[in-house]
């Protein structure tokens, strides 16, 4: 679905001020490209589109081509045409700027296949063919960093905003770590204000300079997703304009926990939420088929929930990160978590990604999880009711490693089918690029172990 040109020459009027627009398309890592136009270009991008090269979505994570997507040379590198989505304009906070959020057609008019957010509209419009509607929200973890590493090379937590204090402490919840950010975070609020962006509560998490926001609720997951992009954008200008570092990569410790990227989600059949239970106390078939496709499809999405080297880093025990696919009732030590509260708002808690992975290809592959379990009744199996990092031998098996991961989803037909073809195809070959690229890499690690010792 498109934006209307008339959203365009509204803002432009409500807006005289804003001189220039960041169009941002989100590729297969998540990773923000486009470009920057002027103000007077505004309403042709509206009215015709944008050509935007084809190879744009066929980039690894340092943003060189992977020619094994077929994305490049193989066509070309021919333009495409870039979209605006319905309420993508918005004004940047503190900027004579806009942004634009816009997804990539062929020149037909048809989905470009290889755009994440059109992976997740299918599976959208699969759910609404049965008459259900998926709601969500993500959560938002990540570090705040000085912009130099230490002098043993590591990375060192931020500094207060507000008086410069150092912090080297765990500090989790701490309502004092949260003041001390507080020029920050005041700067992320007024963007999302801005940007009509549900943006919530804060926390100090579980390592020094470790935060979380969280995103109100939407009723449509693909507004969720949108909401985590503009959301990470967000962070990552308020932090560099306060001279600090925001830092998404799942592990950036290797001894503090990792940052995740918690995805609710519930369905809804034009009446109600389907997983509110009847009874009290007894979970209702939609919720535990619902769970027993996500336990039974999680091992071949793995790689969409942790893409990269460094996403599994985070996967330790006792870390808040689940190791299993098991689940529970107001437990985080499973990957799938039934929160307390209202069975109003009775939802699945998906707690595996990384705050690396991308938001839409997560949610694409939890939907496509959840659709296989309602059509197959899958049960899920006995709930976990204490540590789920302890042993549970009739858990579906997960991969072990990165290149297990990558093995499995290249030979998972639940992942090609949940993707579509040309997503598969070029998720798997910028994997595959950047696995190569970390192989082949003689680290400082390989050194210290190797270079006078063997």
């Amino acid at each position: 679905m498109r934006a209307d040109p008339s959203e365009a020459q509204a803002f432009l009027d409500a807006n005289p001020q804003i001189e220039a627009f960041d169009l941002v398309l989100i590729d297969a890592n998540g990773i923000a490209r486009g470009k920057i136009i002027r103000r007077h270009e505004l309403t042709g991008v509206y009215t015709s589109g944008r050509h935007l090269p084809i190879s744009i979505l066929g980039l690894d994570v340092l943003g060189e081509d992977v020619d094994e997507t077929g994305l490049v040379w193989d066509q070309g590198d021919a333009d495409r045409r870039a979209w605006p989505l319905p309420g993508g304009l918005k004004a940047l906070h503190g900027t004579n700027r806009g942004e634009v959020q816009v997804s990539l057609y062929e020149l037909d008019g048809a989905p470009m296949t290889s755009d994440p957010r059109h992976a997740l509209a299918a599976q959208v419009q699969a759910l609404a063919a049965d008459g259900l509607r998926a709601s969500g929200a993500f959560e938002l973890e990540f570090f705040l960093l000085e912009p130099e590493l230490g002098p043993d090379g590591k990375v060192v937590a931020a500094r207060d905003v507000l008086d410069g204090r150092t912090g080297r402490r765990t500090d989790v919840y701490s309502v004092d770590a949260l003041h001390g950010m507080l020029p920050f975070l005041d700067d992320v609020y007024a963007a999302a204000r801005l940007a009509d962006l549900p943006a919530e509560t804060a926390i100090s998490e579980y390592a020094p300079g470790q935060f979380e926001l969280t995103l109100h609720y939407r009723d449509d997951v693909l507004q969720a997703a949108d909401d985590l992009c503009r959301l990470k954008r967000i962070v990552r200008a308020a932090a560099r304009k306060h001279g600090r570092l925001a830092c998404f990569m799942a592990k950036p410790h290797e001894d503090r926990a990792g940052s995740g990227m918690h995805f609710h989600v519930s369905l809804w059949d034009g009446k109600r939420n389907i997983f509110v239970e009847e009874v009290e106390g007894e979970w209702n078939a939609a919720l535990r088929h619902a769970i027993g496709g996500l336990a039974a499809t999680m091992g071949e999405a793995m790689l969409v929930f942790a893409p990269h080297a460094n996403s599994w880093r985070r996967f330790v025990g006792n870390s808040y990160a689940p190791v299993k696919p098991t689940w529970g009732v107001n437990n985080r030590s499973v990957a799938l978590r039934i929160p307390a509260g209202a069975k109003a708002g009775r939802r699945i808690e998906h707690r595996p990604s990384g705050v690396d992975a991308n938001p839409y290809l997560v949610a694409t592959a939890v939907l496509a999880g959840i659709r296989k379990g309602l059509a197959e009744g899958i049960d899920p199996g006995p709930e976990t009711t204490g540590n789920g990092y302890a042993e549970s031998p009739d858990a579906p098996a997960l991969p072990r490693d990165w290149r297990e991961a990558i093995d499995m989803a290249r030979g998972s037909t639940f992942l090609k089918e949940a993707l579509g073809e040309g997503m598969h195809r070029t998720f798997l070959a910028v994997i595959g690029a950047e696995y190569a690229r970390v192989a082949r890499e003689v680290s400082e690690l390989d050194l210290k172990l190797y270079l006078q010792t063997v």
